[in-house]
């Protein structure tokens, strides 16, 4: 999120489509080359939405007729909006593009009846983080992904159970849950996070997973499986060359009370997974002294760095 000012440029505002892939790639590919580049390219065709009434728009910003800046509007429940993807040229920063196209993703989501905005910012994305304040959000939490290893003979102490309502009711009383402001990452979307309902566990419990750690003074810790996907690795150009791929298993919040609770919930996480045929885990973990060290302390390893996420009400 580039930071901008006002600039006599006139800024067409547009829905993005298909055969803007090429424009958008041109501006994209030079982003972050020192930390794999921008996913973008790789997801522009699915990302995009097909039609109208899809719950996401996703905005193209031109300056004379030349793609400037892209952005996505997702509504992820009733109220809650999520922005991302924001990427201007190089050449239109600074000229009030990011500007533009954040009073039309807010302008769309307020007529979807949201809210709430939301956006998630790497820790280490500086300018982002000072154009998203600039822009009107303010922060609301951080946190980080741990990474344990599946592993079905995995162990812990304490009893792990999938009842989802023993679940939910250590959600709403854990620290995690306050540290987080109620977030998780959301069903359906991938890196996105919204407020998480008794509806979602029963949902989880259906569908993929939950956890409730039971310790020895009562309930201990909760988990739940948001999802499990395929990601690309080692594709080169050559048509000889075929595409592997890794699974992973996605955990969309983890809390527990001590490292007793904290071995027992990445244990059952390991063993869920393993089963699940996974290669690799994400769980998202709160960004606290306690959460943090406990995952090494664990044996789990953990992500270098954070996640910062900010919101802007919607309603004013």
């Amino acid at each position: 999120m580039p930071t901008d000012s006002d600039a006599d440029v006139t800024i067409e505002i547009r829905r993005a489509t298909h055969d803007d892939y090429d424009a958008v790639t041109a501006f994209t590919s030079d982003i972050w080359p020192d930390r794999g580049g921008d996913y973008i390219p790789q997801v522009y065709h699915e990302w995009l939405e097909d039609a109208p009434g899809q719950g996401k728009k996703t905005f193209l910003a031109e300056v004379d007729g030349e793609a400037a800046g892209i952005v996505q509007a997702v509504m992820l429940s009733p109220d809650e909006a999520w922005f991302q993807g924001m990427r201007v040229a190089a050449d239109y920063r600074r000229q009030g593009v990011s500007r533009r196209l954040n009073e039309a993703t807010f302008a769309w989501a307020r007529k979807q009846g949201a809210t709430v905005g939301r956006v998630m910012i790497f820790s280490w994305n500086a300018t982002s983080l000072g154009a998203a304040r600039a822009s009107g959000f303010a922060p609301i939490t951080e946190f980080r992904f741990a990474h344990p290893e599946p592993d079905p003979e995995a162990d812990g102490p304490f009893h792990v159970s999938h009842d989802p309502t023993a679940a939910w009711r250590y959600w709403t009383h854990s620290d995690a849950r306050e540290h987080l402001s109620g977030l998780g990452l959301a069903l359906g979307e991938s890196w996105a996070v919204r407020e998480l309902t008794r509806a979602d566990f029963e949902r989880l419990a259906d569908e993929t997973a939950v956890f409730a750690v039971e310790g020895t003074d009562g309930l201990a810790g909760t988990a739940y499986r948001s999802r499990t996907y395929d990601s690309a690795i080692g594709a080169d150009d050559s048509s000889e060359s075929e595409t592997e791929s890794k699974t992973w298993a996605e955990y969309g919040v983890a809390a527990w009370d001590d490292i007793d609770a904290a071995r027992s919930l990445l244990a059952a996480i390991a063993r869920d997974s393993a089963a699940c045929g996974a290669d690799a885990t994400r769980v998202l973990i709160p960004e606290t002294a306690r959460h943090v060290t406990d995952v090494p302390f664990a044996g789990a390893d953990i992500a270098e760095e954070p996640d910062f996420v900010l919101g802007i009400d919607l309603t004013e």
